[in-house]
């Protein structure tokens, strides 16, 4: 096996994204490319976003895209299920991308295809890829979604075992955050920050 990239969470910033893009030595015929998740929302690209990783996709179909806790808040207002979360955390510059003239939602069919695409988890020999993290003591395959998308200060103050190294985004930190059970590349991109990208298992680090 090559080596795996992960990259954290992009929160429509475009331009970073492209430029770590140009950073990161992979060879796609070798290597595993990871995406955590929180493509959309906060930034003012998002639309971009998505369509420069789904275009990437359709090049490298072995690429993970991970779901996010932003993508479950935009198909909840999508549906109708909950408009009022999605908006509160960052929604309308995501809408702003998908609005027509004349003021209508309107999202492509790949973009939709994207979405509906996205994994919760990825796992490999060695490494546990989650947007958000896990709970101490119950299965990966029993692990519930809401942890995988949305859990904070119980994944990231645990010393559990989770068999092996976590790789997470969620939660920005100004630096990678790197303990003995998981490893965070959330540096906070659309806060002023850095976009990360882990290389593993050397644990060399990318940033734009």
């Amino acid at each position: 096996m090559g080596k795996i990239f992960a990259v954290g969470d992009i929160h429509g910033c475009y331009k970073k994204l492209r430029v770590l893009m140009d950073r990161i030595p992979i060879n796609y015929k070798e290597d595993t490319l990871v995406f955590l998740g929180d493509y959309i929302d906060r930034g003012d690209e998002s639309f971009e976003v998505v369509a420069y990783l789904a275009e990437l996709r359709k090049k490298h179909p072995g690429i993970v895209f991970l779901k996010g806790n932003h993508e479950e808040l935009f198909f909840n207002y999508l549906s109708g299920e909950d408009e009022v979360s999605f908006l509160f955390n960052g929604g309308e510059q995501t809408l702003k991308g998908y609005m027509s003239p004349d003021g209508d939602i309107s999202v492509p069919k790949e973009h939709l295809n994207f979405f509906n695409a996205l994994q919760l988890y990825y796992e490999t020999d060695d490494y546990i890829f989650v947007h958000a993290g896990l709970k101490d003591g119950v299965p990966l395959e029993q692990q519930k979604p809401e942890d995988l998308l949305w859990i904070r200060k119980p994944f990231i103050e645990s010393s559990y075992d989770f068999g092996k190294i976590v790789i997470f985004g969620h939660t920005p930190y100004p630096e990678v955050v790197v303990k003995d059970n998981k490893i965070g590349v959330d540096t906070g991109a659309v806060y002023g920050y850095k976009l990360t990208c882990i290389e593993l298992p050397a644990r060399k680090f990318y940033e734009a």
